[in-house]
C-alpha cells in the first residue's frame, strides 16, 4: 500500500514536486497553503480597474540557460519574447542597470570605449587596494571603484537590507554583473520571457492533473498534530517555523507596496526603475503593462511602489539577511533536519537562499529523482 503524500506549499518548489509526483510517479498527493492562491510570491492577476495583468509580490521574469528546464517548464506555459531591462534613478537622472558603458560614460560624462572603461574602472577600483574583501562594500569597490558604489549601490542597499552594507555578505554583489559594451540586458541567459496568459494560468495548468489535490486557506501549524503518521510530508515554508524558533528567528526581508492607477499609457517607460538614493523611501517602481507588450494597451497603467522593510511575525519572508549571525542560526536548524525521516524539505524558506525560478525548478526535479524510494512503503 503507498503511503498518503502532502506538500506544504503551492508555490513554485510544492507544484513541481507535485505535478511530478502526479505525472511522473502517477500518486496522488494533497497540496495545501496558507494562502487563498496557489502560485506562492510568482503569483499574477488581472487588476478589475486597468485590466493589466500584476505580479502581487513584485516582478518575476522567468530565464534559464537550462534546456531541461525550459523544456519542462514549457509544457504548461507559451512564452511572449519579454527580455528584462532595469533602469536606476540617481540624483535626477536616469541610468542602465546592471552597470554597463552606458551606465560608466553618462555617470563620468565620458566617451569611453570598451576597452578604455575597462581600464579606467580598474584604476577607480585600484585606488582602495582591495584585494580580499570582507563584505559587501568592498566587494562592490574592488569591482566598480567607490563612485559608481556609492552613487548606486550604497543608498539602494541601505534601504533594501537596513543594514550598513559593511555587515553584510560579500557574495550578495557578485550577482550583478559589471558590463564594458552596451549590453543593457538585465540577463543573458538563452531563454527568456513571461507566461504569456500570465503565472496564475501556468500554475492551474501544473497543479491541474487529476492525481492533485489542492487545499487553500490551509497552514500547516494549524493540522500537523492532526496528520497521520505514515504521511510522508513535503515540506517548502520556513525552517525556523518549522522547528518553533527554537534557536531564535531568522531575519528576512519582506516588502510592502503601494499601488497607483494612471489614466495615461505609460508612466514611466520600463517595467522597473530601481531608486538609488537613498533620501527616497522605496526601492522601486514596478509598471507591469511592459510585460506583455503584446497585449492591447486600455490606454490606462498600473504602478506599484516598492518599499523594503524587516518581516515582523505574519510578513511573507522575501529575502534572506546574509550575516554570520544568521548563517550559524540556519546552520543550527539545518542539523535538525536529519532527525525527521518522515520529512522531505524543500524549497527557498527552507534553504534561507535566493532561489532563481529555474534553480528552484531544476532542484525539486532532482529531488523526486533521488526520492522516489521514500514515497513507497518499505
Amino acid at each position: 500500500m503507498s503511503r498518503p503524500i502532502l506538500i506544504v506549499g503551492a508555490g513554485l518548489s510544492g507544484a513541481v514536486m507535485a505535478e511530478r509526483i502526479a505525472n511522473d510517479l502517477d500518486r496522488p498527493v494533497t497540496v495545501i497553503d496558507k494562502r487563498n492562491h496557489i502560485g506562492g510570491n510568482c503569483w499574477s492577476e488581472i487588476d478589475s480597474e486597468t485590466g493589466i495583468e500584476c505580479h502581487k509580490y513584485g516582478s518575476h521574469i522567468f530565464h534559464t540557460s537550462n534546456r531541461e528546464v525550459w523544456e519542462y517548464i514549457s509544457r504548461f506555459t507559451e512564452w511572449n519574447t519579454y527580455q528584462h531591462r532595469v533602469w536606476t534613478s540617481y540624483q535626477g537622472r536616469i541610468y542602465s542597470m546592471p552597470i554597463n558603458l552606458q551606465t560608466i560614460n553618462s555617470y563620468y560624462g565620458l566617451n569611453l570605449t570598451p576597452e578604455e572603461a575597462k581600464a579606467f574602472i580598474q584604476a577607480e577600483a585600484a585606488k582602495e587596494n582591495i584585494t580580499e574583501p570582507r563584505n559587501l562594500e568592498e566587494k562592490a569597490i574592488s569591482l566598480i571603484g567607490r563612485p559608481l558604489y556609492e552613487a548606486f549601490i550604497r543608498g539602494y542597499t541601505l534601504k533594501q537590507w537596513e543594514k550598513d552594507p559593511r555587515e553584510l555578505d560579500p557574495s550578495i554583489i557578485t550577482r550583478l554583473p559589471v558590463r564594458y559594451n552596451y549590453n543593457n540586458r538585465y540577463f543573458n541567459d538563452t531563454w527568456e520571457g513571461i507566461p504569456l496568459h500570465g503565472y496564475a494560468k501556468m500554475f492551474e495548468r501544473m497543479l491541474s492533473h487529476p492525481n492533485i489535490t489542492v487545499q487553500l486557506n490551509t497552514d500547516w501549524f494549524d493540522i500537523r498534530d492532526s496528520i497521520s503518521p505514515d504521511t510522508l510530508v513535503i515540506y517548502t515554508g520556513p525552517i525556523d517555523q518549522f522547528f518553533d524558533y527554537r534557536f531564535g528567528r531568522l531575519e528576512w526581508r519582506t516588502v510592502d507596496f503601494t499601488i497607483e492607477r494612471h489614466n495615461c499609457a505609460d508612466y514611466q517607460g520600463a517595467s522597473v526603475i530601481n531608486s538609488a538614493d537613498p533620501e527616497t523611501p522605496y526601492t522601486r517602481i514596478h509598471e507591469f503593462k511592459h510585460y506583455h507588450p503584446e497585449r492591447e494597451d486600455t490606454g490606462k497603467t498600473v504602478i506599484y511602489r516598492e518599499y523594503s522593510r524587516f518581516a515582523g511575525e505574519g510578513d511573507e519572508p522575501y529575502y534572506p539577511v546574509s550575516t554570520e549571525i544568521n548563517k550559524n542560526i540556519y546552520n543550527k536548524y539545518k542539523i535538525l533536519e536529519y532527525e525527521n525521516d518522515n520529512i522531505i524539505f524543500s524549497g527557498r524558506l527552507w534553504l534561507y537562499r535566493y532561489l532563481d525560478m529555474d534553480v528552484s525548478i531544476k532542484e525539486n526535479i532532482i529531488k523526486i529523482r533521488l526520492l522516489k524510494n521514500k514515497l513507497y512503503e518499505k
